[in-house]
């Protein structure tokens, strides 16, 4: 599956020295986003993503992260509609969160907040939420967002047990999606993983339990739900192919 960070083009730290006179405009589109097939999910978003995405999960050498699958096509995304409004009622906080992010030390101990200053909502004319107060210091808007940020740090972590847990039950296996255009052209979306149903039946009733305590196993059968939701991604794309004639 595609890479997703893409959409930070020239993320630089936040400072008074830099941005004081700094603000940021509402824009009301998503735009920055076009050419992402797929999003990280937290597994706190789950819930509330499971209705209107497909839900998968990416494999790496340390963690496992659960994504909403947005297109078939590596560089599209196909819940955008062509004035660059999302087209779901939930976005994923991946998305909400731009244009800030945080940066880590090499050590990863240490976490700064940027904000990429490509963003068309970025100004020095005083439009929107001003980002310090004239005394230097991080406005409320600011400190608003960093809380955001802290939150969404704290739910990668716990994103990051939960996949652990499924890769060290071994419930994850390879999976690819293919779908056939009007005009006959094939696509193919590979590499992601899904719970094995099979697997699952197979863990003991202590495993299950365990699972059950801590929400995991209702996460589990979200993202099965959530598979369904595959028709929709297909119906997406012929919905935005032009038919030859």
């Amino acid at each position: 599956m595609a890479k997703q960070l893409l959409i930070y083009e020239t993320a630089v730290p936040l400072s008074a020295s830099r941005h004081q006179k700094t603000s940021l405009e509402g824009v009301a589109n998503y735009a920055f986003s076009a050419g992402i097939n797929a999003a990280p999910l937290m597994a706190v978003e789950i819930p509330s993503a499971a209705t209107e995405y497909a839900i998968v999960f990416t494999v790496g050498e340390q963690d496992v992260i659960p994504v909403a699958v947005l297109g078939i096509r590596g560089d599209q995304n196909l819940y955008l509609s062509p004035d660059s409004q999302w087209q779901a009622r939930y976005i994923p906080a991946f998305f909400r969160r731009y244009p800030f992010v945080f940066a880590a030390s090499e050590d990863g101990k240490t976490l700064t907040l940027c904000i990429d200053e490509t963003h068309p909502g970025v100004n020095s004319e005083g439009r929107g939420q001003k980002l310090f107060n004239d005394d230097g210091k991080p406005s409320p808007f600011t400190e608003q967002v960093l809380k955001f940020l802290q939150e969404y740090q704290t739910q990668f972590e716990r994103t990051r047990i939960f996949g652990r847990r499924m890769k060290e039950l071994n419930l994850l296996e390879s999976m690819q999606a293919e779908v056939t255009t009007p005009s006959g052209e094939k696509l193919k979306l590979s590499g992601f993983h899904a719970v094995s149903r099979e697997k699952l039946k197979a863990l003991s009733g202590e495993t299950l339990a365990s699972l059950a305590k801590t929400d995991e196993l209702e996460l589990i059968y979200l993202h099965l739900y959530s598979m369904r939701n595959f028709a929709g991604v297909k119906d997406r794309l012929v919905g935005s192919t032009p038919v030859s004639t």
